[in-house]
């Protein structure tokens, strides 16, 4: 990574976090908790990054600057790959997180990195075979996917965040049967679209995730739209106050 792109972690990831008003729970295990920021505004459900790995304190910062621009934010978590997480438990706790907390209440779903993937697919889940025990046909009214893991295969082959990916699906034997089911490129790319307005945001400075994965998810999906920011990284639109932050609150007010 070069020293910017360093740099720039080092800024974001070290903001101070910041306590919700409220929380809740959407299921009973301890994992399965969620941060609110309650209001009279749209609702968005936030889907953290980290790889899959690492909790959703760092997101605290954007969820408290989206409320005081008036949506209401709810952010949680779920259990994590190399703990307790993983093929199937990770995607087992965001579907049902994204079945409970809403209430039936109309929302849009936001993620970043690796919460941006978890966003995608579970915009998919009506692509799901009818039998598995994440489909379901009351999806998001939107999804906005932030620096964005689309690609899960790609991220596969080329070891992303020292094999991210291959830790999350299990292990190299296991992504022939799992890939499939998880992977929000493959879902969209064999039915053309979701049928959920998407859209994708990426920095072209980005060093973590490649904006081509963006690019190829918008090429599969006709109902997507790909934002690349110039001489913009990983984490700054995440970053309360920076101007990719400030593109982020106009997409989610256009979404909402």
């Amino acid at each position: 990574m070069s020293e910017s792109g360093r740099e720039e972690e080092r800024r974001v990831l070290g903001l101070a976090p910041v306590a919700p008003p409220g929380r809740g729970r959407y299921g009973g295990r301890p994992e399965q908790e969620y941060d609110l920021w309650p209001g009279e505004g749209p609702l968005v459900v936030l889907l953290h990054g980290g790889f899959w790995r690492y909790d959703r304190t760092h997101l605290t910062p954007l969820a408290a600057h989206l409320a005081q621009h008036g949506f209401t934010v709810a952010l949680p978590g779920f259990r994590l790959s190399g703990g307790s997480g993983g093929y199937p438990e990770t995607f087992d706790d965001v579907a049902l997180a994204l079945d409970t907390i809403p209430g039936g209440r109309p929302y849009v779903l936001a993620g970043h990195s690796s919460g941006g993937h978890l966003a995608l697919w579970a915009g998919a889940r009506g692509l799901l075979p009818p039998d598995s025990p994440w489909f379901t046909r009351d999806l998001p009214s939107a999804v906005l996917a932030l620096a964005p893991v689309a690609d899960l295969a790609a991220t596969v082959r080329d070891g992303l965040s020292d094999d991210a990916a291959l830790q999350l699906l299990g292990g190299t034997g296991l992504v022939p049967d799992r890939l499939p089911l998880a992977d929000p490129l493959s879902l969209v790319r064999t039915a053309g679209t979701t049928g959920v307005p998407t859209v994708l945001l990426h920095g072209e400075a980005d060093e973590e995730v490649p904006p081509a994965q963006s690019a190829a998810y918008a090429a599969a999906h006709t109902d997507a739209e790909l934002l690349l920011l110039p001489g913009t990284g990983h984490y700054t639109p995440i970053e309360p106050g920076a101007e990719a932050c400030r593109t982020v609150i106009d997409v989610l007010k256009r979404l909402a």
